[in-house]
């Protein structure tokens, strides 16, 4: 069932990405809303196979590649439903279906059976290392989306061109500001995540830390943020500056979330 769950969200996020694209194009109010409509109906879909999926497992679905992307977008999509509710910019659905789109289809492409995980990585810290490390990676994912709307608004005021893009986007106070908060919201959960690996390696193999390469990118990826919102509160990095180093910095995390997925295959090491 979770399957026929999984092709379902695919073909409604597919839907979703039509409808925010046409409206990009068009600007008809009534396609905004639409594509809200299908977006939260491929979110019901995608949640009943993320539930569906952790049943069967037994375990947190985000172990295995395949996994681990689909819970990406979930959660990423989730979040974006979010922060919909509290500022209303309806246009970022216009990135973040896509992106989840993406994910998914990627997901299809690759092995989708349910692996035990190995014995020595059953814990509860799973859960909460796994939430926690996806919810700070969903926070960086719109951060990201935001950056690239200002560095699209910013090529619009600049060039005195005002068309297209320029009258659906908001303007570039909201987005920097909105940048802002999903860093400080990201960053913590970043942390998070990583003290709670460290413990969860603690109660595994014993040893806090093995320099493996989850744990590596995940140090250059924190220290990159860290660096980030270190040069907006002291050197008061803004604007498109800031915009382009959170690109450079999630760029830098989904390539880490790849390698480690193909170098381990499976974000923690699954036992064949």
């Amino acid at each position: 069932m979770s399957e026929i769950f999984f092709h379902i969200t695919a073909a409604v996020y597919l839907l979703a990405t039509i409808v925010y694209s046409t409206y990009l194009f068009i600007r008809k109010d009534k396609l905004l809303t639409g594509a809200q409509a299908v977006i939260i109906t491929g979110f019901a879909f995608h949640t009943a196979t993320i539930a569906l999926r952790w049943i069967a497992a037994g375990r947190t679905p985000a172990t295995s590649f395949h996994e681990s992307l689909t819970f990406f977008s979930w959660i990423t999509v989730a979040l974006f439903l979010m922060l919909l509710v509290k500022y209303k910019q309806r246009v970022l659905g216009a990135f973040v279906a896509p992106f989840a789109l993406l994910l998914v289809i990627t997901a299809s492409l690759l092995p989708g059976e349910i692996v035990p995980l190995a014995p020595v990585l059953e814990s509860y810290w799973l859960p909460v290392h796994v939430i926690l490390a996806f919810l700070g990676n969903a926070f960086f994912a719109l951060a990201f989306f935001l950056g690239i709307m200002y560095v699209i608004q910013d090529k619009y005021l600049k060039s005195r061109k005002l068309k297209g893009l320029y009258f659906v986007l908001p303007s570039l106070e909201t987005l920097d500001e909105l940048n802002y908060k999903c860093l400080q919201y990201g960053f913590p959960l970043l942390t998070a995540a990583i003290i709670t690996g460290a413990i969860w390696s603690e109660y595994a193999v014993g040893s806090y830390w093995e320099w493996k390469h989850r744990q590596v990118w995940s140090l250059i990826t924190w220290f990159l943020y860290a660096a980030l919102l270190h040069g907006r509160l002291t050197a008061g990095w803004r604007g498109r500056k800031a915009a382009i180093l959170s690109g450079v910095a999630f760029i830098t995390l989904i390539g880490s979330f790849i390698i480690i997925n193909v170098i381990s295959g499976g974000a923690h090491g699954l036992s064949n």
